[in-house]
């Protein structure tokens, strides 16, 4: 039986108090993330069933239940103590997808202090100024990283202690410590009494726009990641789930490892690389029921075309969701046609900690469309010059969210003055506790959209992706989605290049599928398909082919470096780019 009930009558009877009557917790109760996933799900009696089905590179693979999670996590908990971590301290994980870092952010959050995730293929630069700004005193990483942080170590007065949580313990050098946690199970701990705003997440934007800021989160953030598992992903007690994001990103930590082990439900990680093949083979070898899953690997899995669909009994999965970057309508109509079932859609960031516009299940789809509001969000779409809401369907404007949902960030890291400036209304020496309560103001998302007739929101483009020709302000993204229809064209991005008559001309940045190669007619064949579905101002004046787009390890698409390579500016901070 489905976990959905009508959108229309979720809203209308909506609290985040239902959040408490699904995850079963009741007042008086400890209020601790790690605790939550997994003592209290033994607690239940689930203490056998299969939380991690991990495969990771050759196919090894290793199998973990609830009271696995439980008696690890506890390890590392107790091994935290006593190396002298007081509770709020950061503690870095920095590691592939192995089950070390799953385990370990659970006994980092049962001691009390701050889990700091970051994506492991980070150099030692960018680790650096992640550890730097969040003070970070403890880092967990493996004989593979472990060199990244010896180069910077000098540098870093607050960290104190590396701990290497596999390998060979005789290769590690002076200071380091060697820590395999099944070597030290610890049966019963004594979890920290975390409340709603104990700091429990730090996770530090992608830096698209900019510098990375540490957005900081509390464990009151497992109510709103609970219920969008259960009523978004639909998320059963029998369901055995895939999220492929890297718990890196806030995704693989809220919905990759809060949000399905808080509903005790089974998930599966896959950790050697992608490849279409590989990805439909563990679907199929582990009867997957939910998938979610970014708009960059699905346009991958599009190019690789359906008869490799055809070689796999996908029949498991019941529901399939997105995350990321906006999904194209392509993306959409294809899925439902190959899988037989479209992805849906969901828009929200590292700030909000869980999803805030979402195609609801059992809602009517609007391929191209990211759905509407969750039950207990406000948002709104507010005029990019008075920032006061607008009323008219189609008009463009910031998307917005009245504060007070609980698994907003609590603050950027050493950056309040930032922090207060995603607050339309905010006087000048409020404080972020106040910021976040405060339900007359709006938090401000950055990204612009509209709404159309029925309540459904379209996503236009970052704030600064927007592209102004002529004056008249044109989203990246219209003609992304239109561009990638082509049968040539793999993936697109869209930038705004100089031009003295129109401010702005558009240009674009594609890959091709293969079979396709650069011409003069394909241009023209690409030319001519889009002058039907765009405007007169959003038709491309110049097209760059490429091999490979920029993104960011998330899989965003770097705009901003597109552009800033086409005008001639700095480029910023490029320490979530992808590797070549």
């Amino acid at each position: 039986m489905s976990n959905i009930g009508s959108y229309e009558k979720r809203r209308e009877n909506f609290s985040w108090d239902i959040a408490k009557e699904v995850l079963g917790w009741k007042e008086g109760e400890i209020l601790n993330i790690g605790a939550m996933c997994s003592d209290r799900i033994c607690a239940q009696g689930k203490g056998d069933k299969k939380a991690l089905i991990w495969q990771g590179f050759g196919g090894r693979q290793k199998t973990y239940t609830f009271n696995d999670l439980r008696v690890l996590s506890n390890g590392y908990a107790g091994f935290l103590q006593n190396l002298g971590v007081d509770p709020g301290d950061k503690v870095c994980l920095f590691m592939d997808k192995i089950p070390e870092l799953y385990i370990s952010f659970l006994g980092v959050l049962k001691m009390g202090a701050v889990a700091q995730p970051l994506f492991s293929a980070f150099g030692d630069e960018s680790l650096e100024v992640r550890l730097f700004s969040a003070d970070t005193r403890v880092i967990f990483t493996t004989r593979k990283h472990v060199k990244k942080v010896r180069k910077i170590q000098d540098r870093l007065p607050a960290l104190e202690k590396i701990v290497v949580v596999e390998g060979n313990p005789d290769k590690l050098k002076e200071g380091e410590i060697f820590f395999r946690v099944e070597e030290f199970p610890v049966e019963d701990f004594n979890v920290y009494e975390s409340g709603p705003e104990t700091p429990s997440v730090l996770h530090y934007t992608s830096g698209t726009t900019g510098q990375p800021k540490g957005a900081q989160h509390a464990h009151a953030s497992v109510w709103g990641q609970a219920l969008t598992s259960s009523w978004v992903l639909d998320l059963k007690d029998d369901d055995v789930y895939w999220c492929t994001a890297d718990p890196g990103w806030v995704t693989g930590t809220s919905y990759g490892i809060i949000g399905p082990w808080s509903l005790g439900v089974t998930q599966c990680v896959l950790d050697s690389g992608f490849t279409s093949a590989a990805w439909y083979r563990f679907i199929q070898d582990n009867k997957v029921t939910v998938w979610y899953s970014a708009p960059t690997a699905i346009r991958s899995l599009m190019r690789d075309g359906e008869e490799l669909v055809k070689q796999y009994d996908l029949s498991s999965l019941r529901h399939l969701a997105s995350v990321g970057e906006p999904l194209n309508a392509e993306a959409v109509i294809w899925s439902e046609k190959v899988y037989g079932l479209p992805f849906l859609d969901t828009f929200w960031q590292t700030e909000t900690g869980s999803m805030m516009i979402t195609n609801f299940p059992g809602m009517k789809i609007k391929p191209g469309s990211m759905g509407k509001p969750f039950p207990g969000i406000v948002a709104g779409i507010l005029d990019l010059k008075t920032h006061e809401p607008v009323t008219e369907p189609g008009t463009v404007g910031l998307i917005a969210f009245r504060p007070g949902w609980p698994s907003m960030f609590r603050e950027y890291v050493k950056k309040p003055e930032i922090y207060r400036s995603k607050f339309v209304g905010a006087a000048d020496d409020a404080q972020p506790a106040e910021l976040r309560v405060d339900e007359s103001l709006w938090y401000v998302s950055g990204d612009r959209a509209s709404f159309d007739k029925d309540g459904y929101y379209w996503f236009v483009g970052r704030d600064d992706d927007v592209i102004n020709t002529g004056g008249h302000l044109v989203g990246p993204f219209e003609i992304e989605s239109a561009l990638v229809e082509h049968e040539a064209i793999a993936e697109a991005a869209a930038i705004g290049k100089p031009d003295e008559v129109n401010m702005e001309v558009v240009k674009v940045f594609i890959t091709l599928n293969p079979g396709y190669e650069p011409s003069d007619d394909l241009e023209l064949n690409i030319m001519n398909f889009i002058r039907k579905r765009l405007s007169p101002l959003a038709m491309p004046q110049e097209i760059e082919y490429s091999k490979k787009l920029p993104k960011t390890r998330s899989g965003k698409i770097l705009r901003r470096y597109l552009k800033a390579l086409e005008w001639g500016e700095e480029v910023g901070d490029l320490s979530t780019l992808e590797d070549d």
